[in-house]
Protein backbone atom coordinates (compact mmCIF):
# COMPACT_ATOMS: atom_id res chain seq x y z
CA UNK A 1 0.00 0.00 0.00
CA UNK A 2 1.46 3.37 -1.12
CA UNK A 3 1.43 5.88 1.05
CA UNK A 4 2.35 9.95 0.33
CA UNK A 5 2.27 13.49 2.06
CA UNK A 6 3.57 16.82 1.36
CA UNK A 7 5.46 18.56 3.99
CA UNK A 8 6.60 21.95 4.34
CA UNK A 9 9.76 23.19 6.30
CA UNK A 10 9.32 26.51 7.26
CA UNK A 11 10.90 29.38 9.70
CA UNK A 12 13.01 32.53 9.97
CA UNK A 13 16.27 32.60 7.76
CA UNK A 14 19.14 30.78 8.44
CA UNK A 15 17.83 28.10 10.90
CA UNK A 16 19.20 25.14 9.00
CA UNK A 17 16.07 24.41 6.64
CA UNK A 18 18.03 23.61 3.51
CA UNK A 19 20.30 21.62 5.97
CA UNK A 20 17.55 19.58 7.01
CA UNK A 21 16.59 18.79 3.52
CA UNK A 22 19.78 17.89 2.75
CA UNK A 23 20.46 15.24 6.15
CA UNK A 24 16.81 13.81 5.31
CA UNK A 25 17.57 12.89 1.85
CA UNK A 26 21.61 12.30 1.94
CA UNK A 27 21.93 13.98 -1.14
CA UNK A 28 22.62 18.16 -1.70
CA UNK A 29 19.71 19.30 -3.22
CA UNK A 30 19.47 22.91 -1.63
CA UNK A 31 21.75 25.16 -1.10
CA UNK A 32 23.53 26.22 1.83
CA UNK A 33 25.38 28.83 3.88
CA UNK A 34 25.91 30.91 6.92
CA UNK A 35 24.03 33.37 5.45
CA UNK A 36 20.35 34.50 5.94
CA UNK A 37 17.93 34.25 2.88
CA UNK A 38 20.27 31.78 1.01
CA UNK A 39 16.83 29.88 -0.84
CA UNK A 40 15.02 32.10 -2.88
CA UNK A 41 12.59 29.43 -3.95
CA UNK A 42 10.76 26.69 -2.90
CA UNK A 43 12.79 23.22 -3.24
CA UNK A 44 11.62 19.90 -3.40
CA UNK A 45 13.16 17.01 -1.73
CA UNK A 46 11.92 13.59 -2.64
CA UNK A 47 12.49 10.72 -0.06
CA UNK A 48 10.91 7.39 -0.86
CA UNK A 49 11.29 4.25 1.32
CA UNK A 50 9.76 0.98 0.43
CA UNK A 51 5.86 2.06 0.16
CA UNK A 52 6.36 5.80 1.68
CA UNK A 53 7.30 8.37 -0.42
CA UNK A 54 8.15 11.45 1.45
CA UNK A 55 7.92 14.92 -0.18
CA UNK A 56 9.08 17.83 1.03
CA UNK A 57 9.31 21.27 0.10
CA UNK A 58 12.01 23.77 1.97
CA UNK A 59 11.01 27.22 1.60
CA UNK A 60 12.46 30.95 2.11
CA UNK A 61 12.54 32.47 5.54
CA UNK A 62 9.63 34.27 6.89
CA UNK A 63 10.61 37.91 7.20
CA UNK A 64 9.70 41.41 6.53
CA UNK A 65 9.79 41.91 2.71
CA UNK A 66 11.82 44.92 1.22
CA UNK A 67 12.04 44.68 -2.22
CA UNK A 68 9.44 42.55 -4.77
CA UNK A 69 11.86 40.00 -4.84
CA UNK A 70 10.94 39.57 -0.58
CA UNK A 71 7.68 39.94 -1.58
CA UNK A 72 8.09 36.23 -3.86
CA UNK A 73 10.32 34.74 -1.40
CA UNK A 74 7.79 35.17 1.35
CA UNK A 75 4.53 34.05 -0.82
CA UNK A 76 6.52 30.81 -1.88
CA UNK A 77 6.52 30.29 2.26
CA UNK A 78 3.26 31.08 2.85
CA UNK A 79 1.63 29.24 -0.48
CA UNK A 80 3.91 26.24 0.68
CA UNK A 81 2.07 25.76 4.06
CA UNK A 82 -1.42 26.01 2.29
CA UNK A 83 -0.45 23.33 -0.47
CA UNK A 84 0.75 21.29 2.33
CA UNK A 85 -0.35 18.01 4.47
CA UNK A 86 1.68 19.20 7.75
CA UNK A 87 4.32 21.30 8.56
CA UNK A 88 7.68 21.21 10.22
CA UNK A 89 8.69 24.38 11.65
CA UNK A 90 12.45 25.22 12.47
CA UNK A 91 13.46 27.36 14.72
CA UNK A 92 16.92 27.79 16.66
CA UNK A 93 16.71 25.60 19.87
CA UNK A 94 18.29 28.97 21.76
CA UNK A 95 15.96 31.64 20.24
CA UNK A 96 12.82 32.19 22.38
CA UNK A 97 9.48 32.36 19.82
CA UNK A 98 9.32 35.74 17.89
CA UNK A 99 6.73 37.11 15.90
CA UNK A 100 7.83 35.68 12.96
CA UNK A 101 7.06 32.14 15.07
CA UNK A 102 3.87 33.21 16.20
CA UNK A 103 2.84 34.07 12.27
CA UNK A 104 3.20 30.77 11.00
CA UNK A 105 1.75 29.00 13.55
CA UNK A 106 -1.56 30.90 12.84
CA UNK A 107 -1.19 29.68 9.25
CA UNK A 108 -0.77 26.31 10.20
CA UNK A 109 -3.75 27.06 12.36
CA UNK A 110 -5.81 28.58 9.71
CA UNK A 111 -5.00 25.90 7.23
CA UNK A 112 -5.91 23.41 10.17
CA UNK A 113 -3.10 20.92 9.14
CA UNK A 114 -0.38 19.08 11.79
CA UNK A 115 3.10 20.19 12.45
CA UNK A 116 6.18 19.62 14.29
CA UNK A 117 8.43 21.85 16.21
CA UNK A 118 11.95 21.51 15.30
CA UNK A 119 14.62 22.91 17.43
CA UNK A 120 17.73 22.99 15.51
CA UNK A 121 21.62 24.08 16.95
CA UNK A 122 21.48 22.27 19.74
CA UNK A 123 24.92 22.10 19.91
CA UNK A 124 24.97 25.75 19.95
CA UNK A 125 22.78 25.35 23.03
CA UNK A 126 22.64 23.91 26.38
CA UNK A 127 20.02 21.93 28.32
CA UNK A 128 18.78 24.41 30.85
CA UNK A 129 17.63 27.24 27.61
CA UNK A 130 16.66 24.35 25.38
CA UNK A 131 13.93 22.92 28.10
CA UNK A 132 13.16 26.72 28.53
CA UNK A 133 12.36 27.62 24.62
CA UNK A 134 10.49 24.42 24.75
CA UNK A 135 8.05 25.77 27.33
CA UNK A 136 7.74 28.83 25.67
CA UNK A 137 6.35 27.28 22.87
CA UNK A 138 4.22 25.01 24.46
CA UNK A 139 2.39 27.59 25.61
CA UNK A 140 1.58 28.75 22.41
CA UNK A 141 1.02 26.04 20.52
CA UNK A 142 0.94 21.99 21.30
CA UNK A 143 2.70 20.77 18.61
CA UNK A 144 2.64 16.75 17.33
CA UNK A 145 6.18 16.65 18.17
CA UNK A 146 8.94 18.76 19.62
CA UNK A 147 12.47 17.19 18.31
CA UNK A 148 16.02 19.03 18.89
CA UNK A 149 18.02 18.55 16.29
CA UNK A 150 21.60 19.79 14.82
CA UNK A 151 21.37 18.83 11.33
CA UNK A 152 24.36 20.04 10.25
CA UNK A 153 25.83 16.73 12.14
CA UNK A 154 22.99 14.48 11.45
CA UNK A 155 21.61 14.71 15.07
CA UNK A 156 18.13 13.74 15.57
CA UNK A 157 17.73 13.74 11.54
CA UNK A 158 16.03 10.42 11.78
CA UNK A 159 13.69 11.10 14.50
CA UNK A 160 12.63 14.08 12.40
CA UNK A 161 11.54 11.58 9.63
CA UNK A 162 9.72 8.90 12.12
CA UNK A 163 7.88 11.52 13.41
CA UNK A 164 6.61 12.55 9.85
CA UNK A 165 5.60 8.84 9.25
CA UNK A 166 2.47 9.72 11.16
CA UNK A 167 1.77 12.47 8.05
CA UNK A 168 1.91 10.16 5.18
CA UNK A 169 -1.51 9.03 3.70
CA UNK A 170 -2.92 6.26 1.23
CA UNK A 171 -1.88 7.68 -2.39
CA UNK A 172 -0.16 7.20 -5.51
CA UNK A 173 2.83 8.53 -5.89
CA UNK A 174 3.36 12.05 -7.61
CA UNK A 175 7.32 10.95 -8.63
CA UNK A 176 9.24 8.36 -9.73
CA UNK A 177 11.13 6.02 -6.96
CA UNK A 178 14.34 6.99 -8.07
CA UNK A 179 13.66 11.37 -7.95
CA UNK A 180 15.06 12.93 -5.29
CA UNK A 181 14.37 16.46 -6.70
CA UNK A 182 11.56 18.02 -9.47
CA UNK A 183 14.34 21.02 -10.47
CA UNK A 184 15.62 21.79 -13.86
CA UNK A 185 19.22 20.98 -14.40
CA UNK A 186 19.58 24.61 -14.92
CA UNK A 187 18.33 25.49 -12.07
CA UNK A 188 20.96 23.46 -9.95
CA UNK A 189 23.42 24.85 -12.24
CA UNK A 190 22.54 28.86 -11.07
CA UNK A 191 21.73 27.85 -7.58
CA UNK A 192 25.28 26.17 -7.19
CA UNK A 193 27.10 29.43 -8.89
CA UNK A 194 25.03 31.60 -6.26
CA UNK A 195 26.15 28.97 -3.01
CA UNK A 196 29.59 29.36 -4.15
CA UNK A 197 29.13 33.43 -5.06
CA UNK A 198 27.48 33.51 -1.20
CA UNK A 199 30.55 31.52 0.18
CA UNK A 200 32.98 33.34 -1.31
CA UNK A 201 31.84 37.36 -1.25
CA UNK A 202 31.31 38.85 2.05
CA UNK A 203 28.70 42.10 3.29
CA UNK A 204 25.60 42.72 1.62
CA UNK A 205 27.11 41.95 -2.37
CA UNK A 206 25.78 38.22 -2.72
CA UNK A 207 21.85 39.28 -1.99
CA UNK A 208 22.07 41.60 -5.25
CA UNK A 209 23.29 38.51 -7.02
CA UNK A 210 21.41 35.93 -9.52
CA UNK A 211 22.50 33.63 -11.83
CA UNK A 212 21.34 33.17 -15.13
CA UNK A 213 22.34 30.01 -16.71
CA UNK A 214 22.91 30.76 -20.82
CA UNK A 215 23.96 27.76 -22.09
CA UNK A 216 23.59 24.06 -20.73
CA UNK A 217 25.25 21.47 -23.33
CA UNK A 218 25.07 18.07 -22.59
CA UNK A 219 28.25 16.21 -24.95
CA UNK A 220 27.87 12.51 -23.16
CA UNK A 221 31.21 12.90 -21.34
CA UNK A 222 31.54 16.54 -20.94
CA UNK A 223 28.76 18.91 -19.62
CA UNK A 224 29.15 22.74 -21.32
CA UNK A 225 27.63 25.62 -19.13
CA UNK A 226 27.63 29.44 -19.20
CA UNK A 227 26.59 31.32 -16.80
CA UNK A 228 25.72 35.12 -16.60
CA UNK A 229 26.06 36.54 -13.08
CA UNK A 230 24.09 39.81 -12.80
CA UNK A 231 25.08 42.51 -9.57
CA UNK A 232 22.91 45.55 -9.08
CA UNK A 233 26.62 48.10 -9.29
CA UNK A 234 28.74 47.76 -11.40
CA UNK A 235 31.42 48.69 -8.08
CA UNK A 236 29.93 45.25 -7.26
CA UNK A 237 31.04 43.74 -10.59
CA UNK A 238 34.93 44.60 -10.08
CA UNK A 239 34.44 42.79 -6.40
CA UNK A 240 33.10 39.85 -7.88
CA UNK A 241 35.50 39.60 -10.83
CA UNK A 242 38.27 40.30 -7.98
CA UNK A 243 41.77 41.73 -8.31
CA UNK A 244 43.22 39.52 -11.97
CA UNK A 245 40.01 37.62 -11.78
CA UNK A 246 40.76 35.91 -8.96
CA UNK A 247 37.27 35.57 -7.02
CA UNK A 248 35.83 34.46 -9.76
CA UNK A 249 37.94 31.98 -10.35
CA UNK A 250 37.48 30.85 -7.04
CA UNK A 251 33.71 30.82 -7.43
CA UNK A 252 34.07 28.89 -10.91
CA UNK A 253 36.34 26.17 -9.22
CA UNK A 254 33.91 25.10 -6.10
CA UNK A 255 30.89 25.94 -8.80
CA UNK A 256 32.73 22.96 -11.07
CA UNK A 257 33.50 20.71 -7.97
CA UNK A 258 30.01 19.94 -6.73
CA UNK A 259 28.50 20.79 -10.39
CA UNK A 260 30.73 17.64 -11.53
CA UNK A 261 29.97 15.27 -8.13
CA UNK A 262 26.10 16.06 -8.71
CA UNK A 263 26.36 15.34 -12.68
CA UNK A 264 28.83 12.59 -12.94
CA UNK A 265 30.60 13.96 -15.80
CA UNK A 266 33.31 16.66 -16.25
CA UNK A 267 31.87 20.14 -16.58
CA UNK A 268 33.50 23.35 -18.61
CA UNK A 269 31.83 26.33 -17.16
CA UNK A 270 31.93 29.70 -18.16
CA UNK A 271 31.09 32.35 -15.79
CA UNK A 272 30.31 36.16 -17.08
CA UNK A 273 29.35 38.89 -14.13
CA UNK A 274 27.14 41.49 -15.59
CA UNK A 275 25.09 45.08 -14.34
CA UNK A 276 21.08 45.31 -13.92
CA UNK A 277 20.42 48.13 -11.45
CA UNK A 278 17.35 47.29 -8.96
CA UNK A 279 16.73 43.74 -10.33
CA UNK A 280 15.10 43.01 -7.43
CA UNK A 281 12.97 45.90 -7.69
CA UNK A 282 12.06 44.79 -11.26
CA UNK A 283 9.28 42.50 -12.01
CA UNK A 284 10.33 41.64 -15.42
CA UNK A 285 13.77 40.75 -14.75
CA UNK A 286 12.49 38.46 -11.71
CA UNK A 287 10.78 36.44 -14.35
CA UNK A 288 13.28 36.01 -16.13
CA UNK A 289 15.62 35.04 -13.49
CA UNK A 290 12.78 32.54 -12.32
CA UNK A 291 11.15 34.32 -9.93
CA UNK A 292 8.07 34.83 -11.38
CA UNK A 293 4.87 34.98 -8.88
CA UNK A 294 2.45 33.63 -11.02
CA UNK A 295 4.13 30.04 -11.12
CA UNK A 296 3.81 29.61 -6.65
Amino acid sequence: MKKTAFIAIVGRPNVGKSTLLNAILGEKVAIVSSKPQTTRNRITGILTRGDNQFVFLDTPGFQKPRTKLGDYMLKASSSSIGSSDAAIIMADAFHSPGEIEKNIIEQIVTNKIPAVLVLNKTDMSDPVKLAETIAQYDAIYKFDAVIPTSASKGQGVDIVLRECEKFLTESEWFFPEDMITDQPERMIAAETIREKILRTLNDEIPHGTAVSVEEFKDEGKILRIRADIYCEKASHKGIIIGKNGEALKTIGSYAREDLEKFFGVKVYLNLWVKVKEKWRDNLFNLNNFGYNQKEI
